[in-house]
C-alpha cells in the first residue's frame, strides 16, 4: 500500500503561488526575434540528463532476457530519408512570463487549458489560451523535476516528480495535492566502495488506462509502476529477469485500446508490452536500431509509434504481425538532434517535433515523407507536443508555448 499525503495549495501570493500575468501572443507573420544562443544552451541543458544516461547505458548495455515468449518479427528494410515537404500553417506563440522554465510534456484538460511542468521554476504550470495567462503552482516538496503530466477524465492533474520520487495528484477545484511516494533504491556508491547511496525510482512518464488506473515508468529502477487512485495501492513490475538498476532506463509509456501497456527503454533496442491481466512482459526487439527510444503512442487501431532522440527515426510497430517500419526524417544540417515529441490525432495523423529542423512534422506514411511546419521563431526548440481540438497542436519551446493550426 502506498502512503498518501495530502497538501492544500497555498493562497495566491508571491512566488509560491499562481502568476496570472497575461501572455504576449506572437502570430506567424509578426516580427521574428533573432536567434538567441542562450535559449539553445538552456534547451540542451534540459536534455543533457537524457543524453548522459543514454550514453552510459549504451556503453554498458546488458542483453536482459525477455520475460515471457518473444514474438517473431516481420521486418521491413529501413527507408533512406526522403526530402521533406514544406507546408504553411498558422502559428501562435505565447512567451512565458518567467525566465528559465525548462518545460517538458504538456497535457490538455477539457476546458482547453494546457498543463505542464516547469523544472526551472519548480512549478506545475497551467496556461489558459482564452485569457492568455499562466499560473505557476508550487508542488509540495518539489525538486525541480516534474516530467510526465496527464489529465484525468475529471480534469484533475497527475504528474511525476522524478527527483522528489513521487506521483502527484492535483485538484484544480480544491487546490489540494495528494502525493504517492515511490520506493527509494539503495545502491553502491561509486565514489566510496564501502558505502551506499539512495537513488529515487525516478517516475518519468504517465499513462491512464480504461479503469482510471495510472501506469508509469521508473527510470532508475528498471520497472513499470501501477497505481490504483481509489485505494492508493501501488505495484511494481521488474522489466528484467534479474533485478537491475539504471540499466534499461524505461522511458515512455502508453496504453493501447485493448488495455495493453507499452513502453520504451533507452538502454535497450526494443519495445515492451505488459499484459496487466497476467503481469507478463513481452519484448519486440529491434536489432537494426542503435539509438535511444523515447516517446511512445498508440493509434486508434493499436498501432504503436515510437520516436528516437538523435537520429530522425520514427518507428511503427504492428502488434498483430510484428512488422516494424522505419521512417527517417530528412535533416538538412549537421545537428544530429532528432525526434522527441509525438502525438497521434483522433483522425490518425502522426505528428512529431524535430529539434534540428525547428519544426513540427506530419508523417505521410504512403510516401515515407514528412511534411514540415517550421516554427517562425528561429531556434525555438520545439520539444513536446499534444493534439488539441479543431486540428490544433500545442507544443513546448525553450521560452514559449506554441500552437499550430495546419
Amino acid at each position: 500500500m502506498s502512503q498518501r499525503q495530502q497538501f492544500p495549495q497555498p493562497h495566491l501570493k508571491g512566488n509560491e503561488t499562481a502568476n496570472a500575468q497575461p501572455a504576449r501572443r506572437i502570430v506567424v507573420h509578426a516580427h521574428r526575434r533573432p536567434a538567441l544562443e542562450a535559449n539553445r544552451q538552456r534547451l540542451w541543458l534540459l536534455l543533457g540528463m537524457i543524453v548522459l544516461f543514454c550514453m552510459i547505458s549504451l556503453a554498458a548495455l546488458m542483453q536482459a532476457g525477455s520475460i515471457g515468449s518473444r514474438q517473431t518479427l516481420v521486418r521491413q528494410r529501413p527507408f533512406a530519408p526522403i526530402p521533406a515537404l514544406a507546408a504553411a500553417g498558422t502559428f501562435r506563440e505565447y512567451p512565458f512570463p518567467r525566465p528559465d522554465n525548462e518545460v517538458m510534456r504538456p497535457a490538455l484538460d477539457h476546458q482547453g487549458r494546457l498543463w505542464f511542468g516547469a523544472m526551472g521554476q519548480n512549478a506545475l504550470v497551467v496556461f489558459d489560451p482564452r485569457t492568455q495567462t499562466f499560473q505557476y503552482l508550487t508542488p509540495p516538496h518539489g525538486h525541480h523535476s516534474i516530467m510526465g503530466v496527464l489529465v484525468a477524465p475529471d480534469d484533475t492533474i497527475w504528474f511525476a516528480e522524478q527527483a522528489a520520487n513521487y506521483l502527484g495528484h492535483y485538484d484544480p477545484a480544491t487546490r489540494h495535492y495528494q502525493l504517492y511516494p515511490l520506493p527509494w533504491l539503495t545502491v553502491p556508491d561509486p565514489g566510496h566502495p564501502k558505502q551506499v547511496q539512495l537513488l529515487p525510482s525516478a517516475p518519468n512518464e504517465l499513462a491512464l488506462d480504461g479503469h482510471g488506473d495510472i501506469w508509469f515508468t521508473e527510470f532508475n529502477a528498471d520497472r513499470l509502476g501501477w497505481l490504483d487512485p481509489r485505494t492508493g495501492h501501488m505495484r511494481h513490475y521488474p522489466l528484467s529477469a534479474r533485478m537491475s538498476v539504471q540499466t534499461l532506463y524505461p522511458y515512455g509509456v502508453t496504453v493501447d485500446p485493448q488495455g495493453m501497456v507499452w513502453f520504451t527503454e533507452m538502454g535497450a533496442q526494443r519495445i515492451g508490452r505488459l499484459d496487466p491481466a497476467t503481469g507478463r512482459v513481452q519484448y519486440f526487439p529491434l536489432p537494426e536500431v542503435h539509438v535511444p527510444l523515447m516517446e511512445i503512442a498508440s493509434g486508434a487501431h493499436g498501432v504503436i509509434w515510437v520516436t528516437s532522440f538523435n537520429s530522425g527515426l520514427l518507428l511503427q510497430l504492428n502488434p498483430r504481425s510484428g512488422a516494424v517500419t522505419s521512417y527517417y526524417a530528412s535533416l538538412t544540417g549537421a545537428d544530429p538532434g532528432g525526434l522527441y515529441g509525438l502525438a497521434v490525432t483522433s483522425s490518425g495523423d502522426v505528428w512529431v517535433t524535430i529539434l534540428a529542423e525547428n519544426a513540427l512534422a506530419r508523417l505521410d506514411a504512403a510516401t515515407h515523407r514528412f511534411v514540415y511546419y517550421r516554427v517562425p521563431t528561429e531556434n525555438s526548440g520545439p520539444l513536446a507536443l499534444v493534439a488539441g481540438t479543431n486540428q490544433t497542436l500545442w507544443f513546448t519551446e525553450t521560452d514559449k508555448i506554441g500552437m499550430l493550426r495546419p
